[in-house]
């Protein structure tokens, strides 16, 4: 029997963990549809859209477009303690967390229209279309 869990009440680390994982599928359907390329290539084109700085962008250019349930979801990720990187930048590595956060909280409440709207805000902005 499957425990039923109450999404709003998770672990935003969970939450990020999980929207983590998503952008990272997201990303790598994106670039390998983008052109027969070697690994290392697409592994670098990867990168330019899943790093701490970028995401942190996005946290930013989103905040203010978000609902008010979207907004607390985003902080309480960006809130949450954890071990940052010796190389990233603090304020960017938490804003990343709490997009994160959200994109694992959109996809658990099945709202796959709002996460595709998103990521589709998210590509274009890193895309600089």
């Amino acid at each position: 029997m499957e425990k039923e869990v109450d999404v709003a009440l998770m672990s935003p680390l969970s939450l990020a963990y999980l929207g983590d994982a998503l952008l990272e599928i997201y990303v790598r359907e994106r670039v390998v549809m983008s052109g027969p390329y070697r690994i290392d290539v697409l592994h670098k084109k990867a990168v330019a859209y899943v790093n701490a700085y970028t995401q942190g962008q996005f946290y930013n250019r989103i905040e203010d477009r978000l609902t008010e349930e979207e907004v607390d979801v985003l902080k309480r990720g960006r809130n949450q303690k954890k071990k940052i990187p010796r190389n990233a930048d603090m304020n960017a590595y938490r804003k990343s967390t709490g997009v994160e956060a959200l994109f694992g909280y959109l996809y658990l409440m099945k709202r796959e229209e709002r996460l595709k709207e998103l990521l589709s805000d998210f590509f274009r902005m890193v895309e600089g279309s």
